[in-house]
């Protein structure tokens, strides 16, 4: 815009100064109107020019290079894949069955020494070896053992009675201890307990109970021989029924203690079906109300 201002002015100087130095009488000169007539028409020509884009000529092909539209390379998407699903390890678990010795709350004397043994299945896909172990896990040790490995190998699917030798503690009182059972890689992976009641306090004790059951078995499929010895810590009556995995049991039957001590019974037992996974248990009625050992067979 002020180039163009500066274009008019100077058009009206060179107007001005033609018109002052024309004779006014001079025939075929134009007059002074018409000069500053055509300076004006010279000026619009002008500023028309200035303002009139220039275009470039029809048919002429514009230059790809020349316009403004960007170049887009196509880019391939990119997925970020989900994380691999990872299956749940099942490689060591266990199932508790039963405590094979020294239910909850049985009263054991107190200072005396006991085997506690629990019933335990490999639930889990790996077995368990010898550098597996019994550990303690809190509360009352009862002068047992930190750790204690495993005396061999437990196959998944298979059940296995694990002992471990006590001392009840000195005074009465209940008392409870905390175990579970370490892998080689030292992760305790299933937990029990065992819970007794001292009761007379500084040694012995008149509690009747009976402490352990084993078990001992000989001869062959069908027939087999059983030998129970049970141990009492006093004098006392103990009933016992045998229960079987084909369902069968035995009515109660009472044996007599004069004395703390251990008592044998002896049976033969006979599988009339083979079968790979046979077992006869011992339920101690009374005084205890619990399962005790197991005896297993094997009839392929």
């Amino acid at each position: 815009m002020q180039k163009n201002h500066s274009i008019l002015a100077i058009a009206v100087i060179i107007a001005t100064m033609l018109a002052c130095n024309l004779p006014s009488n001079t025939p075929n000169q134009p007059s002074p109107d018409a000069v500053l007539t055509a300076a004006a028409l010279t000026v619009q020509a002008q500023l028309s020019a200035n303002n009139t884009p220039t275009l470039p000529p029809a048919n002429t092909a514009v230059s790809a290079s020349s316009t403004n539209t960007p170049t887009v390379t196509p880019v391939p998407p990119t997925f970020t894949p989900a994380p691999a699903a990872t299956a749940t390890s099942n490689c060591d678990n266990a199932l508790f069955i039963t405590d094979v010795t020294y239910a909850d709350n049985t009263v054991v004397p107190a200072s005396s020494t006991f085997t506690k043994t629990w019933r335990l299945q490999n639930i889990g896909s790996c077995s368990w070896t010898p550098s597996y172990a019994l550990v303690f896990v809190s509360g009352d040790v009862m002068n047992g053992p930190t750790t204690q490995a495993l005396s061999g190998n437990v196959n998944p699917g298979q059940t296995v009675d694990i002992s471990v030798n006590l001392q009840a503690p000195s005074s009465n009182g209940t008392y409870t201890g905390n175990w579970g059972l370490r892998n080689a890689s030292g992760v305790i992976f299933t937990r029990f307990y065992v819970k007794i009641k001292v009761n007379g306090g500084g040694g012995g004790g008149s509690i009747f109970a009976v402490t352990s059951v084993n078990f001992s078995v000989t001869g062959s499929c069908p027939n087999f021989d059983v030998s129970v010895n049970i141990t009492t810590n006093a004098a006392g009556t103990v009933t016992y029924h045998f229960l079987s995995s084909d369902s069968s049991s035995t009515s109660p039957t009472s044996l007599v203690f004069s004395s703390a001590g251990t008592q044998t019974i002896s049976f033969a037992r006979y599988f009339g079906a083979a079968h790979s996974s046979l077992w006869t248990d011992i339920y101690i009625d009374s005084p205890n109300h619990q399962q005790f050992g197991r005896a297993t067979f094997s009839c392929p």
